[in-house]
């Protein structure tokens, strides 16, 4: 059995130009990540903040929390495709549970 997890990924809701992302992205990205792992729940969207370690700049966005049941290699490949997908300079990602079963 191989053993799975829950994640959440934050998914931004605008681009680092400030230009929200067009549903249609956003449903690609979904396509991309159920294809990985069969499905995913998306939250509605949060406020976030962080500062950038490198020049202290402070960034405030609107986020998507997504949670996802993975094992941890296909959770750092999902971050990764949201970098890519989404343009990011970082992307949060973080396990919830370490046991995830559907019946």
């Amino acid at each position: 059995m191989i053993k799975n997890e829950l994640w959440e990924v934050l998914v931004p809701c605008v681009s680092n130009e400030g230009k929200p992302f067009r549903t249609r992205h956003h449903r690609e990205w979904d396509r991309q990540v159920r294809l990985l792992t069969g499905g995913l729940t998306i939250f509605k969207p949060a406020l976030g903040q962080w500062v950038n370690p490198e020049d202290g700049e402070l960034f405030k966005e609107r986020m998507i929390p997504v949670r996802i049941m993975c094992d941890e290699a296909t959770a750092i490949q999902i971050a990764n495709r949201v970098k890519k997908h989404y343009n990011q300079l970082a992307v949060m990602i973080y396990r919830v549970s370490d046991m995830a079963i559907i019946v």
